[in-house]
């Protein structure tokens, strides 16, 4: 494991504004709540009145008062303080590196549509026969090195910057679904409109990180022109890290060319604003289209996740094509991505969720850490067709094997249905709350003086209930971890409401979100540059619906 980031300045400026030192910040369960979702530090009289509303307030004031501490921005990212879970000895390891190294060797990767990378390898050193490359033993594991184990990406608004790599784990919704669905009008293709509610309910949630990248497919908008109305939705509605287009290299460009309006050419050219996330399907090939784009995010010293779409296996070819940005430009940041699913045998389709790639990410944890590099790896994966129980258990299942695998930025962490292809309001909102209880869940176990309790256990005595003692009361706010979506009211009350399941809660919860939704303030002459390089690129080319 990585050892102990370095001192992130945003953190540190955060942790000035909140009077608290850098590890309360990064390790504190709940001490520290950033947005106004938790308060410390009321005085005994405040606290009485508060848990005197919670007691006579009813359930709707209690749901409200939940609402509210979730809501707006939370922690940049979380820092873990739980250990990975290892799986395989070392020699097992040393195996499938040998394998993957004979498999570089002897098979070797085409590389289709971009004479420019033939070029590089050959100037590498690896052995190049039309579009197929061959690669000695070790010689990409050496070109990686000049990649960094931890990177910063930074956000529109800095307390907001993600560090991405080491211990730090960076919660993002999930990515390209072409449907949307709701309770209401079901299943349906998603929108620009729909895009546009999915980035406010992450910015409106303290338990994402980033922003994402293709949320859903706007189909309203033309496939050539709507990256553009992707990223300038990224940029305006939310102010986290984000993704950009990947789809064609000018695209990328594009993309990374709106970034540059915001942060600045020069920053921009210094330091991560943006992630390409680069896919492969085809075993053992890499087309054009992936490695024009990721060499676009490499130049200009931007980062790539690079993640193979694997069914029913744990390979794939993903250290080559991080080579590749590192040879575009040497310390380039890169992201080992890591796309595990099984497929049913009677069917043919794909599933996500079960327990065999949920072990397998454990292993790809495993290697990413020899490899010293960030890892991407599994989401709240499921083919449920339903914000139902089959979807909660194979999304939690995908998603303890991310955390536990080590992983640093976990994709497809809410809203993900129907075997990626829909992308549903309700479990984007079960998710999230998912997601809170994992931030609790890697904080880890305190010991200190206030968790030890001593001094209350004196006070209350023996035989007595600590619900009115001096350490109730100064910890009551932030002692647990509050689900947004669940219903914890005896059954009578439940019933009396109404009797509704976590789905329907979670229906009104996002419309509620969508309502109180207030776009993060940005500099009116930024915008209005932004909107000016949108509308001149859509009047360079003709609508393509391709």
């Amino acid at each position: 494991m990585a050892g102990r980031p370095q001192s992130d300045p945003t953190q540190n400026d955060i942790c000035a504004i909140a009077n608290v030192g850098p590890d309360t910040f990064r390790t504190g369960p709940a001490a520290l709540k950033i947005g106004g979702y938790g308060r410390t530090g009321e005085s005994d009289m405040a606290a009485d009145e508060t848990v005197t509303k919670a007691r006579h307030g009813g359930r709707e004031a209690r749901r409200r008062e939940r609402s509210h501490k979730a809501s707006g921005p939370g922690r940049p990212y979380i820092v873990r303080n739980i250990p990975t879970y290892d799986v395989l000895s070392e020699e097992n390891l040393l195996k499938i590196e040998a394998a993957a190294d004979r498999i570089l060797a002897e098979t070797g990767i085409e590389f289709r549509d971009d004479d420019a990378v033939l070029a590089y390898w050959k100037r590498a050193g690896a052995k190049v026969d039309g579009t197929l490359v061959k690669f000695e033993p070790g010689m990409l594991r050496e070109i990686l090195k000049s990649a960094p184990s931890e990177f910063t990406q930074h956000a529109r608004n800095p307390a907001n910057s993600a560090r991405i790599g080491g211990r730090n784990v960076v919660f993002a919704p999930a990515y390209g679904s072409p449907f949307v669905m709701d309770l209401d009008r079901g299943r349906r293709f998603g929108t620009l409109q729909d895009f546009e509610n999915f980035i406010k309910l992450a910015q409106s949630s303290p338990w994402f990180h980033h922003s994402g990248g293709t949320i859903c497919e706007p189909t309203d908008v033309p496939v050539n022109k709507r990256h553009l109305d992707m990223v300038y939705a990224h940029l305006t509605l939310s102010d986290r890290c984000f993704m950009g287009s990947v789809t064609a290299e000018e695209r990328s460009e594009d993309s990374i060319d709106m970034a540059r309006i915001v942060f600045g050419e020069g920053f921009v050219d210094e330091n991560c604003v943006i992630l390409g996330n680069v896919n492969v399907n085809s075993p053992l090939v890499w087309d054009g289209t992936m490695t024009k784009s990721l060499r676009a995010y490499a130049r200009a010293g931007q980062a790539a996740v690079i993640v193979p779409f694997i069914l029913g296996g744990a390979m794939g070819p993903v250290t080559n094509a991080g080579a590749i940005a590192q040879i575009e430009r040497p310390g380039a940041p890169v992201v080992f991505g890591n796309f595990l699913s099984s497929m049913s045998l009677r069917s043919g389709s794909p599933t996500f969720g079960t327990p065999e790639p949920a072990i397998g990410s454990m292993v790809i944890g495993q290697l990413a850490r020899r490899l010293n590099l960030p890892l991407r790896c599994s989401g709240n994966f499921t083919t449920s067709k339903l914000p139902d129980a089959q979807a909660m258990t194979e999304g939690t299942m995908s998603m303890l094997a991310a955390i536990h695998c080590g992983a640093n930025f976990i994709l497809h962490s809410a809203g993900f249905l129907d075997g990626l292809l829909s992308m549903s309001y309700e479990k984007f909102m079960l998710d999230a709350d998912l997601c809170g209880a994992l931030h609790s869940y890697l904080d880890g176990v305190r010991i200190d003086d206030n968790q030890l309790a001593v001094d209350a256990f004196a006070e209350v005595g023996p035989g007595n209930h600590f619900f009115g003692c001096a350490h109730t009361m100064a910890n009551y706010e932030t002692a647990f971890w509050d689900s947004e979506t669940a219903d914890n009211e005896p059954f009578e009350k439940w019933e009396a409401a109404g009797g509704d399941d976590a789905a329907t809660r979670a229906n009104r919860l996002w419309k509620e979100r969508l309502r109180e939704y207030e776009a993060p303030p940005i500099d009116p002459g930024v915008d209005e540059a932004l909107k000016d390089f949108v509308a001149r690129k859509k009047a360079e080319m003709p609508d393509a619906w391709y």
